[in-house]
């Protein structure tokens, strides 16, 4: 088609289906989410050779579909479910139906023009899927000591041995990450250059290797913004709150948290760092972040330079 206009295309995701709307052309057509219907959307989009598609950040549900697009050709961003619902409140669009769902994510991306989504390579997604499962066997070990504490003795039997099955199963993952890495050899010396640090050890370096693909790419206030390390101005007139934390990566920030912890034990220069900010009054939570930022900060100074751990840069 020969046309001087933007196209966008919004499309609403479920567990079942995909809603697609084309705008301007004012089109709208629905597949079932299948390899199927996934090929016959993609049919359908590359005829029109649409400038970008858009489609919310669902979990997983959304996968299949990007990475045929990406294979087709096509522009594809999957976009901030929370800024898509910001802008339809500001559009007071309060109805909500797939199909007015797939016409303001269309409508979205006619608007803000988001730059497309680079997709993870499959071995990324994997170990980023590995550490999540990973996390919610964590997450199912901790309500199962909890419940060691609160049931009767009677039951501890069962608790113990599922216990004992997440326990095999987190070492499981853990191996499953080793030989993903292994078979990377310049993973495996990103991995070799972030562990070279006291208190960095695999599951906070296969985090940032998988989620932070940015980390020494960027300067010292980027990467701080980009993890939700840096704090952030509260001012309007003659108001002056607090500076906060807010927004960026979550699961990098809460990895990190856990290996800060770690860290300012066994590492002497972010121990000080640490003491030092406690000794001039800061509450402990301000200390951590400040040592967290400060990680971070030297962490992304070693993969850009590719240097291992010098005291000198804490």
């Amino acid at each position: 088609m020969n046309i001087s206009y933007e196209i966008n295309v919004g499309v609403d995701t479920s567990k079942t289906q995909l809603d697609l709307y084309i705008r301007p052309l004012d089109q709208f057509f629905s597949v079932p989410n299948t390899p199927a219907g996934v090929r016959e959307a993609i049919q359908r989009l590359k005829k029109i050779k649409p400038t970008r598609i858009i489609t919310e950040a669902t979990g997983r549900l959304e996968l299949p579909f990007v990475v045929a697009a990406q294979k087709a050709g096509l522009s594809v961003t999957i976009a901030n479910p929370m800024h898509i619902r910001k802008f339809a409140q500001a559009l007071g669009q309060l109805a909500k139906t797939d199909r007015l769902d797939a016409r303001v994510i269309a409508h979205f991306g006619a608007a803000v023009k988001p730059d497309p989504s680079q997709l993870k390579p499959e071995n990324v997604r994997l170990i980023s899927d590995l550490l999540a499962r990973r996390s919610q066997l964590l997450d199912m070990s901790t309500m199962e000591k909890n419940r060691l504490s609160i049931l009767p003795k009677a039951l501890h039997a069962s608790l113990n041995r599922h216990l004992k099955y997440l326990q095999a199963a987190v070492k499981k993952v853990e191996q499953q990450l080793d030989r993903l890495i292994d078979k990377t050899p310049q993973w495996q010396e990103k991995r070799d250059l972030l562990m070279s640090v006291n208190g960095v050890g695999k599951i906070l370096t296969y985090t940032l290797l998988s989620d932070l693909p940015e980390l020494g790419r960027l300067n010292r206030k980027q990467i701080a913004a980009l993890v939700g390390v840096a704090p952030m101005n509260r001012e309007s007139g003659n108001y002056q709150g607090k500076r906060r934390i807010r927004g960026g990566r979550a699961r990098v920030r809460t990895v990190l948290f856990m290996a800060i912890m770690s860290a300012i034990q066994s590492n002497p220069k972010l121990k000080r760092n640490y003491l030092r900010m406690k000794a001039a009054g800061k509450p402990p939570k301000v200390a951590i972040v400040a040592c967290m930022r400060k990680l971070i900060t030297i962490l992304n100074v070693m993969m850009k330079t590719g240097q291992h751990w010098d005291p000198e840069l804490a």
